[in-house]
């Protein structure tokens, strides 16, 4: 009589999804454990504080470890590079919460839309725009970085700018005319900055857009030359100057959670 093969051995049923969920929240336990104990913690100190069997929080460990959240350096457990990384995540995304919400503050008070900038890097950094379907923002139809001579903002970050760091600029981003009203060029562009007084509220009308009026007041910020602007149709230009006059007795306010955001 043949000897019948033996059946191969039937897999493992995957964990269910309520064990996969206790794992989480155990490690979430050991990680927050772990995050307690600036100079590290052992195995046993976890396991012991975070009420779970000592194999168990092993297992753990090792796994949270291989992960990068937690490092072990002579058998202490200390935070891994990928639990900062989460942190410094959440934490500039709550620093930016603060500054969506001061700008929207503005927009409501005042009914325009608003804008953040600042020069970074040599760059023009729009960082936030605030606006609502009644009162839209600016199309960014071009650029606005390369565009910095045509716009209230970028006009306002160049004025904060030395003589050295506007000629660096414009040779990267050189003028050149977007509407019958931009500025011609070079030349003409630093003879109007070099006339704004220090701190001066910059306004420009159709520069950049047709059908569009601007302002941007300047804001210092350590070293940082930083902006907050509002636009305005055309046909609404007689509301431009008191509009930037609401926004510059408001800023006083603003000037903390604005320098929350030189690093986001």
């Amino acid at each position: 009589m043949p000897v019948q093969p033996h059946a191969a051995a039937a897999p493992a049923p995957p964990p269910s999804s309520g064990t996969l969920i206790g794992s989480v929240q155990r490690a979430m336990r050991l990680l927050e454990c772990a995050a307690g104990h600036a100079h590290g913690a052992p195995a046993k100190q976890l396991a012991r504080e975070t009420g779970l069997a000592l194999p168990t929080a092993y297992h753990l460990l090792r796994t949270l470890v291989h992960e990068g959240y937690l490092r072990r350096e002579k058998g202490l457990f200390f935070l891994g590079e990928a639990a900062e990384r989460l942190g410094s995540s959440g934490a500039r995304q709550k620093r930016r919460s603060t500054v969506v919400h001061a700008l929207a503050q503005c927009r409501d008070a005042i009914g325009v839309p608003v804008y953040y900038a600042m020069y970074r890097d040599g760059e023009i950094e729009v960082v936030c725009v605030s606006d609502t379907p009644g009162a839209p923002a600016v199309e960014e139809w071009a650029d606005f970085r390369e565009t910095g001579h045509a716009h209230a903002i970028g006009q306002c970050l160049l004025s904060q700018l030395d003589e050295d760091a506007r000629r660096d600029h414009l040779d990267r981003y050189p003028v050149q005319p977007l509407t019958p009203f931009t500025v011609r060029d070079d030349r003409s562009l630093l003879k109007r900055l070099e006339r704004l007084r220090r701190m001066e509220t910059v306004f420009e009308r159709q520069e950049y857009a047709l059908g569009t009026v601007c302002a941007a007041i300047p804001i210092t910020i350590g070293t940082t030359a930083a902006t907050m602007a509002i636009s305005l149709p055309a046909h609404q230009a007689d509301r431009l100057v008191p509009a930037a006059q609401q926004l510059q007795d408001k800023m006083g306010r603003l000037l903390g959670s604005l320098a929350l955001s030189i690093s986001i």
